[in-house]
């Protein structure tokens, strides 16, 4: 992306995160106004509480992603830098044949009659 394209984005981000404040805002000034009307509920109050918050919430996202996007730059940087420097890994050490168990008789014999039954199929 060029240096414009960037900037433009980032401002019709801006300008989104704003418009949506505001707009917001206004929504939350509409539900004080039926607060304090005579019909007005608990429920218009806990609205006035919550549109501002929705109104935050583009701008929140926008921060939140730069935030993670530098961290994964920086984690690439961190990466090319550790393939770069290659550290000298020794070579693993042979461990010497563990004999097998030895055979248990019954299960010998267990394994001769298995053979046998083999056997007799074919």
């Amino acid at each position: 992306m060029s240096a414009s394209s960037v900037i433009l984005r980032r401002l019709g981000i801006a300008g989104v995160c704003l418009v949506s404040l505001a707009l917001c805002c206004g929504l939350a000034w509409w539900q004080w106004e039926r607060f304090s009307s005579a019909s007005g509920t608990f429920q218009n109050l806990g609205y006035v509480l919550q549109w501002p918050l929705f109104g935050l919430f583009p701008a929140f996202m926008f921060w939140r992603i730069r935030k993670l996007r530098r961290r994964a730059a920086e984690a690439d940087a961190q990466e090319t830098v550790a393939e770069t420097a290659v550290p000298e890994v020794p070579a693993p050490r042979r461990r010497a044949p563990v004999p097998p168990p030895p055979e248990d008789d019954e299960l010998a014999a267990y394994n001769r009659y298995l053979r046998e039954l083999n056997a007799r199929d074919k």
